[in-house]
């Protein structure tokens, strides 16, 4: 049976400007590849970032074609042809998953798909004013979260640690689990004295205090910190398994965080994680602003990694545009409920 491939751009709209240590995000674009034969079609989100993903280049839209143009020679060939394509690797495995499954979006089905259970994720914080960040704490904890993820390395530090202060006042440690991501906004040279000060307020750790590409700086980081690093960026453009193993033994963090659409879809988180657990790094799954179509892959490829920690995954309420989903944000935990069906129009 013949198959063939489209591809589609999608941009999404931000509800508001989502401040960065890389900037003001208003919006996100991404592609869709669509496989069909035979009167049955199949749905991937390729999850691009422009200025951060690894296949952020000038050939993209150019692989995309070929890609689609050459479908009808498989996943695996595919997946080979673009292994410098994480992006479109993982809109590959979602697009052929989809096509084989009995419901397009139930790729990976489980208990969670089912609406009987539902996987525990943290609240992200957006950098802007102190205002305005504060009244995002206060909104995620009255939403139910256990654990807050704030993004810092923009406004001014003490102003920052101002902010945990205001939330260490109210709730502890064991109310509350706290997570900090600098983005790579500091210097290897100060980084380990802001960690010092950062780790005052009982922080479970920081994503990638410095930028990455500084191996020898960044394990010394890991060694000498007083709280848990998580690498991020760090992972991004390691393509073999090789290097991986290298990294991280060169490194050695506390955790990885792993964002499949930048690291080489399902399969190339599968290998990190088989790594990262060899050395007993710890590790949790991040989406990367994709819209809910990569969302609902991602979460529910996550829920069958049986982890209890708080996953990164609460991304889908962000844009104005979003394709309506069964995919619900309640009591600081991602849910499938079922009874809503999927409204995905380009």
């Amino acid at each position: 049976m013949k198959m063939r491939a489209t591809y589609h751009k999608y941009v999404l709209n931000f509800k508001q400007p989502s401040g960065t240590s890389r900037g003001v995000l208003k919006t996100k674009e991404t592609w869709f590849i669509i496989i069909s034969s035979e009167g049955k079609s199949g749905v991937g989100e390729c999850g691009i970032l422009r200025g951060l993903s690894i296949d952020d280049r000038p050939d993209y839209k150019a692989q995309l074609k070929y890609t689609c143009d050459n479908i009808d020679k498989g996943l695996v060939f595919l997946l080979a042809k673009n292994i410098e394509f994480p992006s479109i690797q993982i809109g590959l495995e979602m697009a052929f998953k989809s096509f084989n499954a009995e419901n397009k979006f139930e790729l990976f089905p489980s208990k969670f798909t089912k609406n009987q259970d539902s996987i525990a994720i943290n609240g992200l914080i957006w950098m802007g004013t102190e205002a305005f960040m504060k009244q995002q704490i206060q909104d995620k904890i009255e939403a139910g979260f256990k654990c807050i993820k704030l993004k810092i390395g923009a406004i001014d530090f003490n102003t920052e640690l101002g902010l945990l202060k205001g939330i260490r006042k109210q709730f502890s440690a064991s109310d509350i689990e706290l997570r900090v991501d600098a983005n790579g906004a500091f210097s290897p040279e100060t980084a380990l004295e802001k960690l010092k000060k950062l780790s005052d307020f009982k922080l479970h750790s920081i994503e990638q205090p410095i930028k990455q590409n500084q191996w020898e700086a960044m394990a010394r980081l890991c060694e000498d910190t007083p709280l848990p690093i998580a690498l991020d960026e760090e992972l991004i453009g390691v393509f073999t398994i090789d290097k991986k193993q290298e990294l991280l033994q060169a490194i050695q963090p506390q955790y990885i965080i792993l964002k499949p659409s930048f690291i080489g879809g399902f399969n190339g988180t599968n290998e990190w994680i088989t790594l990262a657990e060899k050395q007993k790094i710890g590790w949790w799954i991040t989406s990367a602003l994709e819209s809910n179509v990569g969302l609902n892959a991602i979460a529910q490829y996550t829920y069958l990694k049986q982890t209890t920690m708080p996953q990164g995954l609460g991304t889908g309420g962000l844009f104005t545009n979003n394709f309506s989903s069964p995919l619900q944000v309640k009591n600081g935990t991602l849910q499938y409920k079922n009874n809503i069906n999927w409204n995905f129009n380009l």
